[in-house]
């Protein structure tokens, strides 16, 4: 993900890194070869003119726009549920882990302290890789080192079984034998909100817009764009292929954004900045441990005009 402070109006104009221009620029050319053909031919196709105006354009253009917000909404409340359950996660790592360490200081020693941090930071990673779809394998082996790693490898849902790790060490002899019931209530209030994180993002994950509506605002804004030249060449002569490529600019831009928010767990430029995330998870907990941290990932990143 890419987050930058505000910028002049000047400076915005020409962003380029993060923003979606650089992957429909082929789009773009195509219109603007296509609303040149339309000035050249004076909007004829195959010596017939095409009659059309501006007046259907119009009203049509205002029906994509809303079907393109609606369509927008719907990406970003899932881009935006993505981000709470994150945050949630972040809140209840370290507050089970603070949990542990005020609440168990005779129950877990030194030792199950470390490893159920450890174990808890590579939960996070494990959730991160499985949400990407990318090999978790490094970061478990740094975390909860390779015998453990291997013998998750046959696992399909690693995080979930991550956690049932650490509360079968919890629940063990050596944790909560001696504690109350309020305590063990306590902690397990907080793995099963990390479990609910979890539910949260596999839903999101694993369930997408309905491809039925992706299909129409693709095939109307494209049908569109492309049929525009052919409404405005009477009208805008030989500044058709500049409006043109403009308004194209907006409705396939607009469909780009959705396409990448739509999916918060993804690579994209746009999509959550999971890296970073599951770094401050690391760092918090390892800091309420006294252990020393790791540097920290930030999204930010100055512009490029290149």
């Amino acid at each position: 993900m890419i987050v930058r402070p505000m910028q002049s109006w000047f400076r915005m104009l020409f962003v380029w890194n993060g923003s979606v221009l650089q992957t429909i620029i082929p789009q773009l050319i195509v219109i603007g070869i296509l609303s040149s053909l339309a000035v050249l031919t004076h909007g004829r196709v195959f010596g017939e003119k095409i009659p059309l105006s501006t007046v259907p354009f119009t009203l049509f253009g205002l029906t994509l726009a809303i079907f393109l917000a609606f369509r927008n909404n719907a990406s970003y409340a899932r881009f935006t549920e993505g981000r709470q359950l994150w945050g949630n996660l972040l809140i209840s790592s370290r507050t089970l882990m603070s949990q542990i360490l005020c609440y168990l200081p005779d129950s877990v020693d030194e030792a199950g302290r470390t490893h159920v941090a450890n174990t808890l930071i590579a939960f996070t990673y494990a959730l991160k890789h499985q949400l990407r779809g990318t090999d978790a394998s490094a970061d478990l082996v740094r975390l909860i080192g390779k015998q453990r790693t291997e013998e998750l490898a046959s696992k399909r849902y690693k995080p979930v079984a991550i956690l049932n790790d650490i509360r079968s060490h919890l629940a063990a002899p050596k944790g909560l034998r001696q504690e109350s019931d309020m305590t063990r209530w306590m902690l397990d209030q907080q793995i099963n909100e990390l479990e609910k994180s979890v539910g949260g993002c596999e839903r999101i994950a694993s369930t997408p817009i309905p491809f039925a509506y992706s299909v129409l605002q693709h095939r109307t804004a494209y049908s569109y764009c492309m049929l525009l030249p052919f409404g405005l060449v009477d009208s805008t002569g030989i500044f058709t292929p500049l409006i043109c490529v403009f308004i194209a600019y907006t409705f396939i831009a607009l469909e780009a954004i959705a396409n990448e928010v739509a999916e918060p767990f993804g690579l994209a430029p746009n999509a959550l900045a999971l890296d970073a995330i599951t770094r401050t998870i690391e760092r918090s907990i390892l800091e309420l441990c006294g252990r020393e941290i790791p540097g920290e990932i930030t999204p930010v990143r100055p512009y490029q005009f290149t």
